[in-house]
């Protein structure tokens, strides 16, 4: 559990001696950006491929103190790059203990707080609040209503005895909850227009209304949100005013580079077994290939998630294998890329007129990645003495239930092995399975070169490279 700091103070009283002035939001999170790059520390950690694009207009736009809205398709880390903002807070933050809204003790504004204010004087409690407790965050749906967003008139409240028009009768919405901190739409577009009416005021004039009233709450909320470009003609679109009263707009994109791609897989898979960073090259490279085809709809995008779900699916298939034939430790290698594109095929949207084609699709593409990593790893490398060896009979067999010291032993002696291996990072010393793991990518790139043949058994799960 996150705790407040033993000597921070308990009253207005003992708040006000210690000098605390109260900061808005916005200010409060100019400040902490402003130091954080003064001081050279990266205030976006786990963003990866955004530094020369995204983050610096992000960081414009917040030291502006603009409210944002985030462009993009779906998995480019819209909402990722959003939870990030919390870190730009204050960690703790003083609040008037029992408040509804978390209003700063100097500056109360619903009826409660300011009679309690006024009730009490320097006695009035003061709480602290963790700066992950003032990021708040709604995925807009249909059903979403302006209760949800802004308020609306709490029966029990007025069963109570309270007079209808009476502002303690209002159970706040998540938008006036959010007072002094962050408050995240995703998918903005889809809350219905009327409903996105209701935010016109909040971000404009900073007060609310509920059921034909208006409160005046000098409400201090970093408004920010996401959206699809496609939701702007499809499933809705933000209302010409809402866009209006957004300070920035800012596209996003997925990773312009294959590092950067292979950055975001290592450091979002949860990997069951080892896979290399060859291997994760060859995914990036085939994500990148589906953003490319034309035989993909690239209106709904290619996510990042499918990439980290293809790596996954990778090191699970080489933990069954591992399983199955009692080798440890379970590593990655080409063979277990075969498993993805009949496992992820449904989280592609292809265009009409590619029914029942989608596994050669991918298969297709596949192979290229594959290809293309190992021309760039292995340039200039000359594997002819692997090609004669194969073609002088030492014929290598592959499968889920063959291990790889088998694959290794299926070859003979060779420098050009050794140089394979070092290639890929791959020491000596290492284990049977990640030394076959890169001999297997050599032999896998002379066969799409068309250098060996490849015959493959769909009943014993096996593949045997030859002349």
């Amino acid at each position: 559990m996150n705790m407040p700091p033993a000597t921070a103070p308990r009253t207005v009283g003992e708040l006000r001696a210690q000098g605390h002035a109260p900061k808005a939001v916005k200010a409060e999170i100019r400040d902490n950006l402003l130091a954080a790059l003064r001081a050279g520390r990266d205030p976006w950690p786990g963003i990866v491929g955004f530094g020369q694009t995204v983050l610096p207009q992000l960081e414009r736009a917040l030291l502006a103190g603009h409210d944002i809205v985030l462009l993009g398709e779906r998995g480019q880390g819209k909402t990722r790059l959003l939870r990030t903002l919390v870190g730009l807070l204050d960690e703790w933050s003083p609040v008037i203990e029992g408040s509804e809204l978390g209003e700063h003790p100097l500056e109360p504004i619903t009826p409660r707080s300011l009679r309690l204010a006024e009730e009490l004087g320097d006695a009035l409690p003061v709480a602290w609040r963790h700066r992950s407790e003032r990021y708040s965050e709604k995925l807009a749906t249909p059903d979403t209503s302006v209760g949800d967003l802004i308020g609306d008139v709490d029966p029990v409240k007025v069963a109570e005895g309270r007079a209808l028009g009476d502002p303690e009768t209002i159970h706040f919405g998540l938008v006036p909850r959010a007072h002094r901190g962050i408050v995240a739409v995703n998918e903005l577009p889809d809350l219905a227009e009327r409903i996105q009416v209701a935010l016109l005021n909040v971000m404009e004039e900073r007060d609310i209304q509920v059921r034909g009233y208006t409160l005046r709450l000098p409400l201090e909320v970093l408004l920010v949100a996401t959206a699809n470009p496609e939701d702007y003609t499809n499933r809705g679109r933000i209302i010409t005013p809402l866009k209006d009263r957004f300070g920035a707009e800012i596209r996003t994109h997925y990773p312009r580079s294959v590092a950067a791609e292979v950055d975001v897989v290592r450091q979002e898979a949860d990997l069951v077994a080892e896979v290399g960073d060859p291997l994760l090259e060859v995914l990036a490279r085939f994500v990148r290939n589906l953003r490319d085809s034309s035989a993909i709809d690239q209106r709904s995008g290619v996510s990042a998630r499918f990439a980290v779900a293809a790596a996954e699916t990778v090191g699970a298939a080489a933990l069954r294998r591992a399983a199955l034939i009692g080798e440890d430790p379970a590593v990655a290698r080409p063979i277990d890329l075969e498993s993805v594109p009949a496992v992820l095929r449904g989280k592609l949207e292809f265009e009409s007129g590619e029914e029942g084609r989608e596994t050669e699709h991918l298969t297709h593409l596949l192979r290229r990645a594959v290809a293309e990593t190992a021309r760039d790893r292995f340039a200039g490398l000359d594997l002819g003495p692997l090609v004669d060896a194969v073609v002088d009979g030492h014929l290598v067999a592959t499968g889920e239930r063959v291990p790889g010291a088998e694959v290794l032993a299926a070859l003979p002696e060779l420098p050009v092995l050794h140089e394979v291996a070092a290639r890929l990072d791959v020491k000596a010393t290492d284990s049977p399975g990640r030394i076959a793991a890169a001999v297997e990518l050599a032999l896998e790139y002379l066969y799409l070169s068309r250098k060996l043949a490849k015959d493959s058994s769909d009943t014993a799960g096996t593949a045997v490279y030859g002349p």
